[in-house]
């Protein structure tokens, strides 16, 4: 990943709305989440959550395809590895223990992306 992507993602992730919107759909999965149960969920208005949705997607964090009358978003799980391994790539500096407790939580976050990828597959 190159520095300009990185910094329009971290910059999408930087409001609290925002955040609270990836986040959810990180734990939703690959199935995703209609937009109104998003909203009803973090309790905003649709408004804002369009707005906010709208940036995320811009950033590439976040997919969205339809189903008959609902949108529903996903988070890019890719997009999310390659920021992640953006901020990590010159980790450690020849200390591994600095980046041990990060590769448990990058472990857990592999798994999820394996199970995207086998969902995109089959669809």
């Amino acid at each position: 990943m190159k520095p300009k992507p990185a910094i329009a993602s971290l910059s999408a992730l930087a409001h609290e709305g925002r955040l609270e919107v990836f986040r959810l759909l990180i734990k939703a999965g690959a199935d995703g989440l209609p937009a109104g149960e998003i909203a009803r969920r973090l309790e905003v208005p649709p408004s804002s959550l369009s707005a906010n949705l709208n940036l995320l997607s811009h950033a590439g964090l976040v997919q969205s395809r339809r189903e008959g009358r609902s949108i529903i978003y996903t988070a890019d799980y890719g997009a999310m590895s390659r920021l992640i391994g953006f901020l990590l790539e010159d980790c450690c500096a020849g200390s591994p223990e600095v980046c041990a407790p990060l590769s448990v939580i990058l472990d857990r976050a592999a798994c999820c992306a394996s199970e995207e990828a086998a969902t995109l597959e089959t669809v």
